[in-house]
């Protein structure tokens, strides 16, 4: 079964808000083993939507669009898909009902335009969409071919996708086994890791596939494999993803949805460890990372953000003689910004960062997008230099990342160590 996705809206196309409506589609549908062919994002005129609706049709099993549902004048796509399908807009009580009770709990007036949000195409499935006004619509069209359309805010839209759509499809269609997870890694370059993998590749069967989806710090590594029914692919995906787990090795420090920011969390949290930062080039990035994660004060005791040589000196303590020696941006900085912020903070774990994220500053011998990192652990201190670009935002992400990644390797192998002791 194949797909395909229409986002309505101006705002998209004059680029005011982002698209992230189709990613989350896109993704939930390919879950269930439905292949998404095309995503197109129109305005709010009614023949673009009907041409977009139409060719949509001709060309897949299975449309969904997003946007259009509110219940002002701009929001036409109810209509214009009463208009496609020729059929009139008829009040539908139990909606009128169901908006009737959510405007009075919010404590907002009934307006005959909040009325409106009941009236449907006759010839509709309603799917109640129980965060907002705009009811989701789900259309069979006389070929067999299925249109859904669903608001296009984007909790609203995920609670219909999730709770409607989903157990809707499942129900009324034969749909293929699909398996797939994706495995997380950082510091490894798209390229190297391709060299690597060429013989697993090579070797995958032929319903497998594997996708190489790069960021900035990250490469995201998806493995997946279709067929007839999940008991006939679970033996042979489990075997490759192991396969594949084993040739990625440390690189390798999670799947899915994980973050580094979350592994590197369960890990202190785990050993009982804690860690802070000294952070310069990164301004602190590295520690509103470590705090998204829900519970980091188990292990989070603060950050210094030394931007300036008189807070490295007089805060961190970092030598004189070694900035002026050496300069802010070098191994013996850093490691004595790492080493002292673990004990102003009495953790086991420092983190410190100092480089040039740019645009300006560079020099010859430390050209823009030089960072140091260091790690103070109780096992020992180590030091990594980076050169990382001239983007800005790309070398603070990055830093941040392999920071975060140096504390994830560390505690590993301080965790590996006491167990060969014992």
């Amino acid at each position: 079964m194949n797909c395909e996705i229409i986002t309505i809206g101006d705002e998209i196309l004059i680029g005011q808000v982002i698209d992230t409506n189709s990613a989350f589609i896109a993704s939930e549908l390919n879950s269930i083993g439905i292949r998404i062919q095309q995503i197109l994002s129109v305005s709010d005129k009614e023949q673009v939507i009907l041409d977009a609706i139409s060719n949509a049709i001709n060309n897949a099993d299975l449309v969904i669009i997003t946007g259009g549902l509110g219940p002002t004048n701009d929001d036409i796509t109810k209509k214009t898909l009463a208009k496609y399908f020729n059929t009139p807009l008829v009040r539908n009580p139990k909606i009128l009902e169901f908006v009737t009770n959510l405007l009075e709990r919010r404590g907002v007036p009934m307006l005959e335009i909040n009325r409106s949000q009941a009236d449907l195409p006759e010839n509709c499935i309603p799917l109640f969409n129980k965060n907002g006004t705009a009811p989701g619509m789900l259309f069979n069209t006389d070929n067999g071919k299925v249109l859904i359309s669903l608001p296009g805010v984007p909790f609203e839209m995920k609670a219909l996708i999730t709770d409607e759509v989903i157990p809707w499809l499942k129900r009324n269609f034969k749909l293929p086994a699909r398996l797939q997870m994706t495995f997380l890694t950082t510091g490894v370059p798209e390229s190297t890791m391709a060299v690597r993998l060429t013989d697993f590749e090579n070797e995958l069967p032929k319903q497998f596939s594997l996708a190489y989806l790069p960021s900035p710090g990250l490469l995201r590594l998806r493995l997946s494999i279709s067929g007839k029914a999940v008991d006939e692919v679970k033996l042979l995906f489990d075997e490759q993803c192991k396969k594949l787990e084993n040739l990625l090795e440390n690189d390798l420090f999670g799947y899915d949805e994980d973050t580094l920011e979350s592994v590197a969390g369960q890990l202190l949290k785990t050993h009982k460890f804690t860690v802070c930062t000294a952070e310069s080039c990164t301004g602190g990035n590295i520690a509103q990372l470590i705090t998204s994660v829900p519970g980091a004060s188990e292990y989070f005791k603060g950050s210094i953000v030394a931007y300036s040589n008189c807070i490295k000196e007089e805060i961190l303590k970092v030598s004189k003689t070694n900035l002026d020696n050496f300069g802010a941006v070098s191994k013996q900085v850093v490691v004595q910004m790492a080493e002292n912020v673990k004990k102003i903070f009495n953790t086991d774990f420092g983190i410190a960062t100092s480089g040039i994220a740019g645009p300006t500053g560079g020099t010859e011998d430390k050209p823009i997008g030089t960072v140091w990192i260091a790690i103070a652990s109780p096992r020992t201190t180590l030091a990594l230099k980076l050169q990382l670009g001239e983007h800005r935002g790309r070398t603070i992400t990055r830093s941040s990342l392999a920071a975060l990644n140096m504390l994830r390797l560390e505690i590993i192998k301080i965790v590996e160590k006491t167990v060969e002791k014992v």
